[in-house]
């Protein structure tokens, strides 16, 4: 058995190097000793809150080294660090505190008007940090994190010890229903994005094997997040990089910022870049076209996307301007860590949505049975191994997602696919937005991926509206490339409808397409659907 503690493995690289720098941000750097004593105040400043073994501690912030920090040392002295979002509202936040349980808020200084019109509907909350970003004075009913983290002279330690089954909870959805907390085992998680890490540490190995491996070989790995580390994709590869030695480098902008992304990787050398699938990587080939030699990336040896589409045209244009890197597409949601992986290098970009299956995974059919390889069948991906407990306080939800099958228990998020002759998989998307269009399931992620490859497209999204004879008609929205600021019409409904069918079957191809100004997609790359098809059916008549 295995007893992995974030607390624990990060103590141990604390001590192997302590003037090592941990998180970068700007001009500011962080050494693996002063992250380490910082998360060491933190924590006392919790349990002087009278905090209780795994109690919850909501972390309000964008991306900085408190961030990291905060959720260190909640670990430190076995409490639960919550991911808050830092886009939602007012229901959703007092919502998400209140059925997290949380106990205690980390928050950015310009979050506090927002905190201080909901703090009454969460009485939950004892504590509240402030983290200054220059956005006005610590409010009378917050703490100032600096004066916190400054606190503590030695390691601080809980009096009810650490263990694997600590939780690390990561709040999901909120585009489908109201956000759901995912129940980690500390142990399980590590022991999976270990796994995929660049340093292999023996997952059998415990602490030791930790301080070994870092003796022998220093880490020099800095790794860049440049999604939002409020998400899984970013925070779980940051505690990954964190637990293998390395330097986390993030970004200063709080909007998503190409060019200081580019300018990032240079000046810091970054070896990992962490994005989102499309959403980050086309801005970012934009950049690059518009400065083509610019900047030196000759530093960085992979791209890692999760949590989006990322297109095989895209990453073969970005392979032409760094031949050396490798794109790794990484298909795994909160639920399911490790479901597939598709690596692309020069000359070698993979096909959109295809993967190789992880290990752990199977393709299984409705009626029951594995999907045939090479076959038309389309099944869900199911996900054995370590995975996640549940859903926090929700038993119903957690019932659907984890189940038993054979007498193995399979994490099923709802993502439907097919298998090809040599195992790889075709990913079709989620069940939850499936569209049923006379008789047909139409999966909206390929035909989004379909229009995309118009050269007037920068971003679509495909959904379903009532049909009095298809049941649903499939709609197109799309974003275009540029605006025109002369003036100049979209390209027509029709050559768009066209373009789809000359890559798809013609039963999948939108029967309308709406251009809109922006998608609106959240940081991670999500889409809400719902909204898009309730635009949709205000705006358009059925199609006949």
């Amino acid at each position: 058995m295995t007893n992995w503690n974030y607390g624990d493995v990060w103590e141990t690289v604390a001590d192997v190097q302590p003037d090592a720098p941990a998180v970068v941000q700007g001009a500011r750097e962080t050494s693996w000793r002063q992250f380490d004593r910082g998360a060491d105040g933190i924590a006392r400043y919790l349990l002087d809150l009278g905090v209780v073994q795994q109690d919850k501690v909501a972390v309000y912030l964008y991306n900085s080294s408190e961030y990291l920090q905060a959720s260190y040392a909640a670990m430190k002295v076995g409490l639960v660090p919550v991911n808050t979002n830092y886009r939602y509202g007012d229901d959703e936040l007092s919502y998400l505190w209140t059925n997290a349980d949380a106990v205690a808020v980390v928050f950015h200084g310009t979050f506090a008007e927002r905190i201080e019109k909901i703090r009454s509907r969460v009485p939950g909350v004892r504590g509240w940090l402030w983290v200054d970003d220059d956005s006005g004075p610590c409010p009378d009913w917050a703490t100032p994190y600096e004066e916190a983290a400054t606190s503590a002279a030695t390691r601080t330690a809980p009096p009810w010890g650490r263990s694997g089954d600590d939780l690390i909870m990561i709040y999901t959805g909120g585009t489908t229903g109201m956000p759901k907390g995912v129940m980690w085992r500390q142990d399980d998680v590590f022991a999976r994005l270990i796994d995929g890490g660049v340093r292999h540490y023996p997952v059998e190995g415990g602490i030791d094997g930790v301080r070994r491996s870092l003796l022998e070989t220093p880490s020099t790995l800095t790794l860049m997040p440049a999604c939002p580390l409020m998400h899984g994709t970013g925070w779980f590869t940051a505690n990954t990089a964190l637990a293998e030695g390395g330097r986390i480098a993030l970004l200063e902008s709080r909007k998503y910022d190409p060019v200081e992304l580019l300018d990032t990787v240079e000046r810091q050398q970054v070896n990992g870049l962490v994005i989102v699938g499309d959403p980050f990587s086309r801005p970012l080939l934009a950049a690059l076209h518009a400065q083509p030699g610019h900047w030196d990336l000759r530093s960085l040896v992979m791209v890692i996307s999760s949590g989006a589409m990322w297109s095989e045209s895209i990453k073969q244009r970005l392979l032409a301007h760094h031949p050396g890197m490798l794109l790794v597409d990484a298909f795994s949601s909160s639920e399911a860590v490790g479901m597939g992986v598709s690596v692309s290098g020069a000359g070698n970009a993979a096909a959109t949505a295809t993967f190789t299956l992880g290990p752990d995974v199977k393709v299984l059919k409705d009626g029951g049975g594995e999907v045939v390889p090479g076959s038309d069948e389309i099944g869900v991906l199911a996900l054995g191994g370590r995975n996640p407990l549940g859903y926090y306080k929700d038993d119903e939800k957690s019932a659907r997602t984890f189940r038993v099958v054979d007498g193995v228990r399979y994490s099923i998020p709802g993502d439907f696919a097919q298998v090809d002759t040599d195992g790889t998989i075709r990913l079709l998307g989620r069940g939850s937005v499936c569209i049923n269009s006379g008789g047909e399931k139409i999966f909206p992620e390929e035909v989004e991926e379909a229009l995309k490859t118009h050269e007037a497209v920068r971003d679509a999204v495909v959904v379903g509206i009532p049909h009095p004879t298809f049941g649903e008609q499939i709609v197109g929205v799309i974003e275009l490339a540029t605006l025109s600021p002369d003036g100049a019409a979209p390209p027509p409904e029709a050559e768009l409808i066209n373009h789809v069918k000359e890559r798809l079957a013609g039963y999948k191809a939108p029967r309308r397409v709406r251009v809109v100004e922006t998608i609106g997609r959240a940081p991670n790359g999500k889409v809400d659907y719902r909204r898009h098809r309730a635009e949709s059916m205000e705006e358009l008549e059925p199609a006949t």
